[in-house]
């Protein structure tokens, strides 16, 4: 028999990760980033960029109102992530098909807080935060299509980086 929300036996835990959106705006895309980071613990979700559309009412379908449990800020310019992430000593992690990217499964996971950056629907992750990311890591696919849904690939990676 299916069990309820109240009634499943997992653990309650938070890791020390920050899912950081690189300029993710489409909002179905926004409430299902709440609720996958809220399901693997994810501490924080940082937005880059300038009108997010964190509207409640908006993104209240599909994030199943995890937006009010999960941790969330929005920084507007790149440079001042970039400050941020540096200062505050993360590891970054890049998800990205690039000419150096490794796959997913070779990732490294460091006992210290870690970033890991998804980039936007249309322009995937910015130079700017590829240059600062520690690794650089893809999902490997098996099909003509190079990519998939911001969402679905966050999802693999997070599962993979708590595992």
């Amino acid at each position: 028999m299916q069990l309820t929300h109240e009634e499943n036996q997992f653990e309650r835990k938070t890791f020390p990760i920050t899912l950081v959106c690189d300029h993710i705006y489409f909002q179905q895309n926004i409430g299902s980033l709440f609720r996958i980071s809220e399901a693997f613990g994810v501490e924080n979700i940082i937005f880059l960029g300038k009108d997010i559309p964190l509207t409640p009412r908006k993104i209240n379908k599909t994030s199943r109102s995890t937006h009010l449990h999960v941790p969330h800020q929005i920084i507007e310019e790149t440079s001042e992530l970039i400050e941020y992430l540096q200062q505050n000593n993360f590891e970054i992690i890049a998800l990205e098909i690039t000419s150096n990217s490794k796959p997913l499964k070779e990732i490294v996971i460091p006992n210290k807080k870690t970033a890991l950056i998804i980039g936007s629907e249309i322009d995937g992750i910015s130079n700017e935060l590829l240059q600062i990311s520690n690794q650089i890591v893809h999902i490997n696919m098996f099909g003509k299509n190079s990519s998939m849904n911001v969402v679905q690939a966050a999802s693999i990676a997070l599962y993979e980086m708590i595992r």
